[in-house]
């Protein structure tokens, strides 16, 4: 009973060990701002250095995830949108239990590539960023302002299954209030996607 006891107290520490961060408030500054990041590249980046006068959109994704997949089309389009109205961008690849495989950094140099991204795309290695953000799916997307801090946490819009029913694009809405300095009318909306792989 002891052993029972002495092991149950090791798989309890275990899941708290690696338990992700408090999900960041909405006002929150950018968390692990300044943690160097590798970007398919070749340079070194950090959020701090990505943010520009509008603010800095930071999209949690990966090269696997079926979510990901079926919103390309989606994402190339708001992270577009994004970087045209004067709002840095980043795209992190917290995958780490993937990392030697689909969601390598070749895989993710390659992936960037077909998709035509002309943004960051970077490797949270360990999901340090991840778990300091309080980050659990692919996509999942985080706007701060001009001033830092965040304004908006949550999805593209309110169909990720299907983009032809989309009526809210909260993303895009959200994009268009920061770089416009106003406040952002709806602040949070559900993440729906895959997990991100942390490494046990």
């Amino acid at each position: 009973m002891k052993k029972f006891a002495f092991f149950l107290s090791l798989a309890i520490f275990g899941l708290m060990a690696f338990k992700p961060g408090d999900e960041l408030a909405i006002g929150g500054a950018i968390p692990k701002s300044d943690v160097v990041l590798k970007d398919v590249s070749g340079k070194d980046i950090t959020l701090a250095s990505a943010k520009t006068a509008n603010g800095l959109l930071v999209m949690f994704s990966c090269n696997t995830c079926p979510y990901v997949i079926k919103n390309q089309d989606r994402t190339k389009e708001i992270l577009g949108y994004a970087a045209k109205n004067g709002i840095g961008v980043v795209i992190l690849n917290s995958n780490e239990a993937n990392r030697t495989g689909d969601d390598s950094f070749d895989a993710m140099k390659t992936y960037a590539k077909d998709q035509g991204y002309t943004w960051n795309y970077a490797v949270d290695a360990n999901s340090v960023v991840a778990d300091a953000f309080g980050a659990n799916r692919t996509p999942e997307c985080y706007l701060f302002g001009k001033d830092g801090k965040l304004a908006y946490h949550g999805a593209i819009d309110d169909s990720p299954n299907d983009a032809a029913a989309v009526q809210k694009k909260h993303l895009k809405t959200a994009l268009d209030e920061v770089a416009a300095g106003k406040a952002v009318t709806v602040q949070t909306s559900r993440s729906v996607g895959c997990s991100i792989k942390r490494k046990a």
